[in-house]
């Protein structure tokens, strides 16, 4: 059997599925062998992605087109996957706190999932049209997504703040499992900051790619305005943490609708609306 890169990332998506099954599973159970091999198949998907990525750039130059494998709405939900699972193990391996996978890893394997079988995405390798055919690609892709991926990481964060509780010990077995809400709440503020950061430089070097190509940096295209709706929602909530001194569930709350305005700008602006990204969606 020839294995092609759909294959491969096809695959990924059941390694991911059940790395956060194992992730719940060591979060219920509490056995430190079932975390660790929860990080070994983390790990293991990743590297199955990475390969996948890496022999999709190369039937790219087979075919003719010889282009990163990031131009259409396949590509970019299996790199957003990718990224996602990177800024997790990051995170994993700074904290030593395997129980957030379970809130992290559900976000790369819906994404990866939805990639690889919803009949609405074309997973073939075509060619670039005119507009992608600029080395501002590779730099406005990456960037963005990320923060996005940042986002989704800070989004699982926030939910988990939301369910903790604030007693150290409250009594019930799976909350007193997960990190205190302080620990949470600086995990959090973190990555919106490096997501955020990521994010900001993602609508600079596409303000200037969009002047390459179109003639001007801002058009208020769909796609460019719900980013920089998400972005206002980032910078509300770190404004509001440095000035206000907002924490807690204030900032969980605006991670989750921050992320909710990713998906829109991402999903929504693709299938709702049509402007100079409406590409994104083939």
């Amino acid at each position: 059997m020839d294995v092609n890169s759909s294959y491969l990332l096809s695959l990924t998506t059941f390694v991911y599925l059940g790395a956060a099954a194992i992730y719940l599973v060591y979060w219920i159970f509490r056995l430190e062998k079932v975390g660790i091999l929860g990080t070994i198949i983390t790990i293991g998907g990743f590297l199955l992605e990475t390969a996948g990525i890496i022999l999709r750039w190369m039937e790219s130059y087979k075919l003719g087109y010889g282009h990163a494998p990031l131009s259409n709405l396949y590509e970019s939900l299996v790199f957003f996957s990718w990224v996602t699972i990177l800024v997790y193990l990051v995170i994993e391996f700074k904290t030593k706190n395997r129980v957030i996978g379970a809130f992290a890893t559900p976000f790369a394997c819906l994404a990866i999932a939805y990639a690889s079988f919803s009949p609405n995405v074309e997973d073939s390798i075509q060619p670039l049209i005119p507009a992608l055919q600029s080395n501002w690609l590779l730099a406005h892709v990456i960037t963005c997504f990320l923060g996005y991926a940042s986002f989704a990481v800070a989004c699982g964060l926030g939910i988990m703040y939301l369910i903790r509780g604030d007693k150290v010990k409250s009594g019930n077995y799976l909350l007193d499992a997960l990190p205190t809400r302080r620990v949470i709440d600086d995990l959090m503020h973190q990555t919106i900051i490096f997501g955020f950061l990521w994010l900001t430089v993602g609508i600079i070097t596409g303000a200037v790619w969009a002047n390459q190509a179109w003639g001007t940096y801002w058009s208020w295209d769909p796609k460019e305005t719900w980013s920089l709706i998400t972005w206002f929602v980032y910078a509300t909530a770190l404004h509001a943490r440095f000035v206000r001194g907002w924490a807690g569930k204030k900032i969980a709350y605006l991670s989750i609708i921050g992320f909710i305005s990713v998906i829109f700008t991402y999903f929504g602006v693709n299938f709702l609306l049509s402007g100079l990204h409406s590409y994104g969606s083939s």
